[in-house]
């Protein structure tokens, strides 16, 4: 068995895949890189191809008609070989330093009798024209350094958690995990993020920049014009999120607390969205989305819906949509997205 497998959705990546790539090998034998080619069309198949033949036995090529990102993502997860599990995407990379020490952390792991099921890293914006790149790290949240449960963390602020880039899970926890990624839709990195927790027991933080994300291409998913035009995409993972998992029965408060936090927020990047889209259609979208969620899943609407945030995202005037929308802007300068 493999220590690591590394799946790295392509669609249409012949620009940038090899740097991702390049950045993967030196891993060795201890990592599988899973080239997963979702039907591009430029010379992203052959360029796999050519990396495989390269590097047989650390490298595979997998060729499907498009499915997404999360289509891409699940035929990982089906096909791999390692006992943890990664995703890079095409246009991001690795720092070799931390690698290094991400695979030493997770040899240590493997041969225990119960290894942890999720290691987290810290991750980099590599923000196009940026001159200081923003890190995330999770030290103030998180214990370096030592095997941890859910007891042993500390308060996540609003606005940081945990994201896909940071995260490393075992292979049989994702597969058991009931994570079910729909195809032909963006933005799931939030479900990957959130529905294997409720089997997290055991997990470790190593306080190193592992993650490279690049941020800045105008077609780039997380475009905020992009995510707009894409909104039906951001309410559908939305409102599977609250479907996937039933949050009021996760029997850890620290988890379960986490949770709703989680989902408060990709609610509220949901709603600002369809309050900058300006329109009586978005608007009328935003106040379908906390329907569903209030029938769905009344305890969680209940818990974000009277609080501070759900009070203000669920009013419908002018000076409130401009609140809004202030609030917005000032967290895209304070933590560097879109």
């Amino acid at each position: 068995m493999k220590l690591l497998t590394i799946t790295v959705p392509c669609y249409n990546s012949q620009d940038y895949m090899r740097h991702c790539v390049d950045t993967l090998l030196p891993g060795g034998d201890d990592v599988e890189i899973l080239i997963v080619d979702d039907g591009s069309s430029d010379d992203t198949a052959s360029i796999a191809d050519e990396l495989a033949a390269a590097h047989p036995g650390i490298v595979r090529a997998i060729h499907q008609e498009n499915r997404g990102h999360g289509g891409a993502v699940m035929t990982g997860i089906r096909e791999a070989a390692g006992m943890y599990f990664k995703v890079v995407d095409s246009d991001d990379w690795v720092d070799k330093d931390a690698y290094t020490s991400v695979l030493n952390t997770l040899r240590q792991f493997s041969s225990e009798e119960e290894p942890v099921d999720m290691l987290v890293s810290n991750y980099v914006y590599e923000k196009q024209g940026a001159v200081h790149k923003k890190v995330v790290s999770y030290h103030h949240s998180l214990p370096a350094g030592r095997v941890l449960t859910w007891d042993k963390t500390r308060h996540f602020p609003r606005g940081h958690y945990l994201l896909m880039h940071a995260l490393i899970y075992r292979t049989g926890l994702l597969r058991e995990s009931g994570l079910n990624l729909p195809w032909h839709t963006f933005y799931v990195d939030n479900l990957y993020a959130y529905v294997p927790l409720q089997r997290v027991r055991r997990f470790y933080y190593l306080d190193v920049d592992f993650y490279r994300y690049f941020i800045g291409r105008s077609d780039q998913s997380v475009n905020e014009k992009v995510m707009i035009s894409r909104i039906d995409q951001q309410i559908r993972v939305n409102l599977q999120m609250m479907r996937d998992v039933d949050v009021k029965d996760i029997e850890n408060h620290k988890l379960r607390s986490y949770l709703v936090n989680y989902f408060e927020i990709i609610t509220a990047v949901s709603s600002i969205l369809l309050f900058c889209a300006g329109t009586a259609e978005a608007l009328d979208k935003k106040d379908m989305l906390w329907k569903e969620i209030a029938e769905g899943d009344p305890w969680l609407y209940r818990k974000i819906r009277y609080r501070i945030m759900g009070w203000s995202l669920t009013k419908r005037n002018i000076i409130n949509t401009k609140a809004n929308i202030g609030v917005y802007r000032i967290a895209q300068k304070v933590f560097g997205f879109n």
